[in-house]
């Protein structure tokens, strides 16, 4: 092959890569504003679906401390209900089994948890990922599923998988993982709730 055919091959091949980029980045600008208005949208219904009752969440992301280097707070949020504190809720990051799991946990004035929902995970499919999973009971007889047995429990409880907590089936990594970030958010919410005077 000549030297010419080399240069003409490789400059066709730059002009296709370049092409390429251009493509994707028209795409990505085109998507990101729809990918991020949906993903607003969820959370507000995850907020809403932990807080039916509340007014409003204001944006609080940064107050609260985590306890636990294992855990992480992405977002947080100071619930309020007919213009009174009425709970707290974050959106909690914890190690699970798969990797990451992302936890949106509620915690009310009374020091109890108002309710849990697991937006993301990479937990097995059929095990841990039932943590997700609301048609999937830990109590078949009471249609309890995993993520319902943290509504109004108490933060002075252990949340120890086969103690308080019961554990999903096979997966006791994840359910302790979800145990684990759930208490980590909860004693932390609880602790800022009582500073703000919430409940008294």
């Amino acid at each position: 092959m000549k030297v010419w055919d080399i240069l003409k091959l490789g400059l066709v091949l730059t002009v296709y890569a370049a092409a390429a980029c251009v493509g994707l980045a028209f795409v990505y600008s085109a998507t990101a504003k729809t990918i991020e208005r949906q993903n607003r949208t969820d959370q507000e219904a995850a907020l809403k679906e932990i807080f039916p009752g509340a007014d409003s969440f204001e944006d609080i992301t940064g107050t609260i401390v985590s306890p636990d280097p294992a855990v992480s707070f992405e977002s947080q949020w100071a619930v309020r209900q007919n213009g009174v504190l009425a709970g707290a809720a974050l959106q909690a990051v914890g190690g699970s089994y798969g990797g990451a799991i992302k936890i949106l946990v509620g915690v009310n004035a009374a020091g109890e948890i108002s309710r849990i929902r697991v937006m993301e995970h990479s937990d097995t499919p059929g095990l841990g990922a039932n943590a997700a999973d609301p048609s999937y009971y830990v109590d078949e007889k009471a249609k309890l599923s995993f993520a319902d047995q943290f509504d109004g429990k108490p933060l002075s409880d252990p949340f120890e998988p086969n103690n308080d907590i019961i554990a999903i089936t096979a997966a006791t990594i994840t359910s302790r993982a979800v145990a684990v970030t759930v208490k980590a958010a909860g004693t932390s919410a609880e602790r800022w709730l009582a500073e703000q005077g919430a409940g008294k």
